[in-house]
Order: C-alpha cells, then sequence, then structure tokens
C-alpha cells in the first residue's frame, strides 16, 4: 500500500471518526437532560477520542432492554387497573401527622399510582442481626406464599440461613418465588444456592442480566436495587438491607461492617408492596399472572394498625423523574427539621439547592454520612459540596460505627421516607428502587431516635477546620465531582 493510500486511508478513518462524534454530541444535545450531565458527556466525547464515543454507547443512555419493555408494557393497563382498586382500601386522613402532606401525598399517587393507605402497624428493625431473625421466623411460618426480591444475596452467615429457610418452606407447599439482581447477586448466582432453590421447587428469577452482547443494547449498571419481602400477602419488609450478613460482607474494604434498618408490615400497605414484587417478578421471568388482585396472596389486607404508608417504587421506565420530585418536595416543606441518613451522597444542583436552601431559611438540616466509603470516587464527589453545605449552615456528621447503609429521611418529626433510595445520580436516575412515606409520628420518632442514635456515633465537621484541608484533597475533591453526573 502506497503512502498515499494510507494518507486517504488515515484522513477517511478522521472524517469518520469525526461525524461519529458530532452525531453523538447532537443526540446528546437532544436528550434534554440536566446541564450537568450533558456537559459531562459532551466533554467525554469531545476530550477522549474513541474511548469517549465507547463509553457513552455502553453507559451513556438509560437503554433497557426491548424484551423488559414490552413485557412492562404489556400488562401495564392490567396494572394500572389494580392499582386503580386500592382506591377501595382504607384511605388515610393526611392531617393526623399534624402537617398537611395531601400535596406530597397526590404528588406520589400521580407519579406512582399507589394511594396513602391508613391502617398499618409498622415495626422498625434497627440492626442486621434482629431483621435476620425475624424474617426468617415469618418465612418458617409461612402457609402459602414466600416472595424476596433484593439486590444483594451474598452467601454466608445469617444469609445462609435465609436460604435455608426458604427451602424448607418449599418442601412444605408454599409457593416461593426469589428474584436477585444480575450484578449485585453474582456471588450468589455463582455459588450452589440457585441449584438447591431449583432443587427444592423455588422459582428463581434474575433481574437485568448482562453480558457482552446485551451490553450493546442495554445497559449493564441499570440495576433493581430494591429490597422486598412478602410472606403470605400479611406481613412485608422494606428498607436499606440486603441478604447480606455484614461479618461476611466486603471485609477487606478497610470501612467497617455494614450498618442497614428495615421495616416490618402489617396491613393494607402489605397489597401494594406484593403488587410491586409481582409486577417486576413477570417483567423479569415472563411468567404471566392472570389476574394481579385477588391472586398469588396480592389481595386486600385488614387494618392491624395505626400508621399511613404509600408505597414509592421509583425507576427509569415509567416516570424517571419521579422519586427526585417526591424528595425536593420534601426537603422544601421542611419547616424546623431535616435529617437524612444516606451511604452515597452524590447530589445533583437541584438537591443541593433544596438543601441548601432549607438551612438558609432556618430549618436544621442535619446530613448523616459514612466517614469511610466503599467507592473511593464517590466519597471524592460527595466531599466537594460540603463547602457549599457548611456554608449555609447545614451539619455534617461523619457516622464512625461503620458503614451505614441506612436510606432515612425525616421531617419535622411528622413524616419520613425510608427505603432503598440513596441521594445520588444512581438511584435517582437509573436504578429501580422502593420507598415508604410514613404519615404517623410514633413511627417518625423511632427512625428519628435511630437517626440520633448515628449521631451520637458520629463526628461532625466544622467548617473552619474543612477549609484547612489541604489543597490536593480540595483539587481531588473538586476534579472528582466534574464527573458526578455520571457516577
Amino acid at each position: 500500500m502506497s503512502a498515499d493510500d494510507l494518507q486517504l486511508l488515515a484522513i477517511l478513518a478522521l472524517l469518520l471518526h469525526w461525524l461519529v462524534v458530532i452525531g453523538l454530541s447532537v443526540r446528546v444535545i437532544m436528550r434534554r437532560r440536566p446541564v450537568g450531565i450533558l456537559l459531562a458527556w459532551l466533554a467525554i466525547i469531545l476530550s477522549v477520542p474513541v474511548v469517549g464515543v465507547l463509553v457513552y454507547l455502553f453507559v451513556g443512555e438509560n437503554r433497557i432492554s426491548g424484551k423488559f419493555v414490552r413485557r412492562a408494557r404489556a400488562i401495564e393497563d392490567r396494572y394500572s387497573q389494580w392499582q386503580q382498586a386500592l382506591r377501595t382500601r382504607p384511605l388515610a386522613s393526611t392531617d393526623e401527622s399534624g402537617v398537611d402532606v395531601q400535596p406530597l401525598a397526590s404528588l406520589g399517587e400521580t407519579v406512582f399510582g399507589f394511594p396513602l393507605l391508613q391502617g398499618n402497624r409498622l415495626a422498625l428493625l434497627t440492626d442486621s442481626d434482629t431483621i435476620f431473625r425475624s424474617l426468617i421466623e415469618d418465612i418458617e411460618r409461612s402457609t402459602s406464599t414466600c416472595h424476596l426480591e433484593f439486590y444483594i444475596w451474598h452467601p454466608g452467615g445469617l444469609a445462609d440461613e435465609v436460604l435455608d429457610s426458604v427451602i424448607a418452606a418449599a418442601h412444605r407447599g408454599v409457593m416461593c418465588r426469589v428474584m436477585v439482581d444480575a450484578v449485585g447477586s453474582k456471588a450468589f448466582i455463582a455459588s450452589d444456592g440457585p441449584g438447591r432453590l431449583r432443587a427444592a421447587g423455588v422459582q428463581l428469577g434474575i433481574a437485568l442480566p448482562v453480558g457482552v452482547f446485551s451490553s450493546i443494547f442495554s445497559r449493564a449498571d441499570l440495576r433493581n436495587h430494591r429490597k422486598i419481602a412478602v410472606i403470605d400477602g400479611a406481613v412485608a419488609y422494606t428498607g436499606s438491607q440486603n441478604l447480606v450478613d455484614p461479618a461476611h460482607f466486603k471485609q477487606d474494604a478497610g470501612v467497617g461492617q455494614w450498618v442497614d434498618a428495615m421495616m416490618r408490615i402489617e396491613g393494607p400497605g402489605v397489597e401494594s408492596l406484593g403488587g410491586v414484587f409481582l409486577k417486576d417478578w413477570e417483567v423479569c421471568t415472563g411468567q404471566g399472572l392472570e389476574a394481579l388482585e385477588g391472586s398469588h396472596d396480592v389481595v386486600p389486607v385488614a387494618v392491624q394498625g395505626e400508621a399511613a404508608i404509600q408505597v414509592m417504587p421509583s425507576g427509569p421506565v415509567r416516570q424517571p423523574l419521579a422519586i427526585l420530585q417526591v424528595l425536593l418536595s420534601v426537603f422544601y416543606m421542611a419547616r424546623r427539621e431535616l435529617v437524612i441518613t444516606t451511604p452515597y451522597f452524590v447530589p445533583d444542583e437541584s438537591v443541593l439547592t433544596a438543601l441548601v436552601t432549607a438551612a438558609q431559611r432556618g430549618v436544621a438540616v442535619t446530613l448523616v454520612l459514612p466517614e469511610k466509603n466503599d467507592s473511593r470516587l464517590v466519597d471524592y464527589a460527595s466531599r466537594a459540596v460540603f463547602d457549599d453545605l457548611l456554608a449555609a449552615g447545614v451539619r455534617i456528621a461523619a457516622f464512625r460505627g461503620g458503614l451505614l447503609h441506612t436510606k432515612s429521611i425525616t421531617v419535622d418529626g411528622a413524616f419520613c421516607l425510608f427505603g432503598s433510595v440513596n441521594l445520588d445520580m444512581r438511584s435517582l436516575w437509573l436504578n429501580f428502587e422502593i420507598s415508604l412515606l410514613v404519615c404517623d409520628r410514633e413511627v417518625t420518632g423511632r427512625v428519628r431516635s435511630l437517626q440520633a442514635g448515628y449521631i451520637r456515633e458520629s463526628q461532625l465537621l466544622d467548617a473552619a477546620e474543612w477549609q484547612r484541608r489541604p489543597f490536593r484533597r480540595r483539587f481531588l475533591e473538586n476534579l472528582t465531582h466534574l464527573a458526578a453526573p455520571l457516577l
């Protein structure tokens, strides 16, 4: 091949590259996403030839497999009809907490489809041992169904006892369905656990499977991050706890044991969580459910207590901004106190502005984060915004008792949000998550007491001392913050 031919090929390759870059840049602009995310992707595509294009093609958009979307659309009408039937259950009076949460409940019902239901008995479980023992006892007492949906199932310790209890339930004739995320539960999937479940007759679903070929058509880091258990259609669990024994998980990460909490629910709200599970199950497995209401233990549940709860399942398929809308509404509703616990804090500009604004208008805002994080990038990106928060008067508490994994928000001691949602872009934009709006002062008080315990095990950051941290750290934090919309 002559030198002229090589020169021509080089010119054509360069021209092709720039055509791809320009075309992809136009596509990014036309997606109409937040400006920070848009600019971050444009910078990557334009500044890192070839690699930037490939990175965007794999993780730049919330692509979900066509099969997943088709299944979700196929059952949407049936699912919506069942949600409408929930309006015949005991609806909550939204002024009983002393705070008018009707606008928030109306927003939740509009974007998620679930009403605020009265008559629930809630038990806050505040450590992993208590959570596992309670869940195992309920599974051991089950007579009809056992439905588990978790982001992470990791072999070892108490998680193995859950496995044994599910297998025993299946041997008793209980209909057991287990759904785990393909990425979060890869260690469990590679173990003998799935084989033991299937041998016992347990139905196993792997949510959002990944592979080299499938990654071209669906985003590999878009995950099912929910934690749901529904037993006999009568009792349910949700919160931050995965099927992970802290003593057997990430022991070499240098962050201590994970610290979690769950809510055990009895009452009408159980039906809502059961419906979320069964929709996820049908979309994941393709196993059709002839009717949602009145089958598979998704049935009306009698009043068990006084608490009002609203189930909020969020994700990128339907109303992708829904949970962000709810969070912003909650932050702006606060009048006296706002306390937040989250392991991963990478806020976008809207969340940061809402927290700063709350503090500046006199709300006592406290943000409780783990002192050490298992993600170095998230840690640096999170610390980059501490200056703004501290300057506004936000208290930042660094939890020293392990990796604080509980996701909770209490507002004025009147109501709270509790579930699987982190205050990062992944939870707000990418993942399938589950949250509870709890409108009950007594239950909110328990959550607030739990938060107070976390704060007592924390070191409050001093604004003046924080300003004196080395320039190298400040630079790394701000540099990492540039990629915050992508974390």
